[in-house]
């Protein structure tokens, strides 16, 4: 079953000629190339920051779990 708020935000054909119209209307079309770029540029920055946090997660498990094996394995005075 689909969320009905999720169905708000579903976007067809007609939505995304209209928002492209409004975008060109904006900036204009000597804009629009700059402002493609710029948010190409962002998406891939927030895809490596992405990628680091969860390298970074995944590197703290697994030095937790490495930390809590070699405490079980040490002899207890």
């Amino acid at each position: 079953m689909i969320n009905q708020f999720l169905i708000a935000f579903m976007l067809g054909g007609p939505e995304v000629i209209a928002i492209g119209a409004v975008v060109l209307l904006l900036f204009g079309a000597k804009k629009l190339p700059e402002l493609a770029r710029g948010i190409g540029k962002a998406s891939g920055e927030f895809k490596k920051a992405q990628t680091e946090f969860k390298h970074s997660i995944e590197t703290a498990e697994e030095e937790a779990i490495k930390t809590e094996k070699e405490e079980e394995t040490k002899p207890q005075n």
